[in-house]
């Protein structure tokens, strides 16, 4: 067996699209980032533990991050899994001229930009799935609120809103949509996101702000 269909199909993480705040994200992350130099350069020299490890330590942030911005749990489990191919065959192609966590976001946006962008050509709706009962429903209807404010009554009440904002995104452009949910959702800082998507900062800000005001526009029509 090669060392490349070993990680063919990674295990998925449990509970991995349960909701954490944007701001604990980026904290969380940063504290996993303290020992990536060690074991990149580990896996650069064959260890396969080393990457096993860095998988995961990335892994549910990686999977929580294709299935929000595909809006399809399975379409985010596929660019998951090739998200991490791609890394464990480019990894000897590694510098160190940026953080682990940006790199691997940087293919996984990637990835999820092809795919709405195949989407978005058809005319389809992004933000729906199919239950397995073939009736259709919004994908992020499963990320779970686990925020200790978290209320059925709060929820509730909040479910025609969120579905609206779901739609509006849907209707953004793909690159507007990303950078809006990496700053938003994700609680990633503009520079950031600028470098995931190897752009300028100046870029993101442009891009964020036409994205955010065509998200007010469309949620004015439905007040």
């Amino acid at each position: 067996m090669s060392e490349t269909s070993k990680i063919r199909r990674l295990p998925m993480p449990t509970n991995p699209v349960a909701f954490v705040p944007a701001n604990r994200t980026a904290v969380a992350v940063t504290q996993q980032r303290v020992d990536d130099s060690a074991l990149i350069r580990e896996a650069q020299q064959g260890n396969t533990s080393a990457f096993e490890e860095l998988v995961r330590q990335y892994d549910r942030a990686v999977l929580r991050l294709a299935i929000h911005l595909t809006g399809s749990p399975e379409d985010g489990q596929d660019i998951y899994q090739e998200a991490f191919l791609r890394a464990y065959i480019n990894l000897a192609r590694f510098r160190f001229e940026c953080s682990f966590y940006t790199w691997i976001y940087r293919i996984v946006t990637n990835l999820c930009l092809d795919h709405l962008r195949k989407k978005h050509s058809r005319g389809r709706d992004l933000t729906t799935t199919l239950s397995p009962d073939g009736e259709e429903e919004q994908a992020l209807d499963h990320v779970a609120d686990r925020t200790p404010a978290a209320s059925p009554e709060r929820n509730l009440a909040s479910l025609e809103l969120r579905q609206t904002i779901i739609g509006a995104l849907g209707r953004l452009s793909p690159r507007e949509r990303m950078v809006f949910e990496l700053k938003h959702y994700h609680g990633l800082r503009l520079r950031t996101v600028a470098c995931i998507l190897n752009t300028t900062e100046g870029t993101i800000k442009n891009t964020l702000f036409r994205a955010t005001h065509k998200l007010r526009m469309q949620l004015a029509e439905v007040r």
